[in-house]
């Protein structure tokens, strides 16, 4: 064999070798785009409601369930009652006076409201609506199992011990929402300004004192 057809043997070796490398590595990748692809079709995909957090779901959901018509304090405006959003969801302020009312005649015959809609009078007593910030005051120190169980079985401070809510507090439509909702919910709620105020305890009815 002469030189020139050895050195024409070595180069399509090396040609043919060098090939099936580059077939090598074009399959190997196609296999690891095609495997990161599968992963990515896998992973789930997060469903906030349609808004692109948990906390704007949560937001939402509070606005348009009418949280604030009686856990935020209003104030008068030009068209009326308004939303007082320095005391946003912060409930009744500790230091209004109870409803000025004939506590006999709004229990027996129906019910009575102050002009803040936060402290309600009937046939339970006088009911006060709660602080929802995220002070400590407030549902600061909860957890998102208390703020279920209080949803779903209508308990005080979400403890299973502990008394019934009062009304006006709708908890029987309520608890119809989704665990996901409540969650969203109550995540929105952990993320206000916290506002520091101890609500009053409610207060039994007259004809209960006799």
């Amino acid at each position: 064999m002469n030189k020139r057809n050895h050195t024409f043997i070595v180069a399509l070796v090396a040609s043919v070798f060098l090939f099936s490398q580059c077939g090598d590595n074009k399959s190997e990748s196609k296999d690891n785009k095609s495997a990161d692809s599968t992963k990515t079709k896998e992973a789930p995909k997060v469903n906030y409601g349609g808004f692109e957090t948990q906390i704007q779901w949560g937001e939402h959901l509070v606005l348009i369930c009418g949280c604030n018509d009686c856990h935020t304090p209003k104030k008068m405006g030009p068209h009326g009652p308004e939303l007082d959003s320095t005391l946003w969801l912060s409930g009744h302020p500790a230091k209004m006076p109870a409803p000025d009312v004939n506590r006999k005649d709004a229990e027996s015959k129906g019910l009575a409201v102050t002009n803040d809609l936060t402290a309600w009078v009937g046939p339970w007593g006088i009911s006060y609506t709660g602080n929802l910030t995220s002070d400590p005051t407030g549902i600061g120190g909860w957890q998102e199992a208390n703020f279920i169980t209080a949803i779903k079985k209508g308990k005080f401070k979400g403890m299973e011990n502990a008394r019934d809510l009062l009304p006006p507090m709708p908890w029987q439509e309520y608890k119809n929402m989704s665990e996901d909702e409540l969650k969203a919910i109550f995540t929105y709620l952990k993320s206000t300004k916290p506002i520091q105020n101890v609500v009053p305890p409610p207060t039994p009815p007259v004809m209960a004192a006799k």
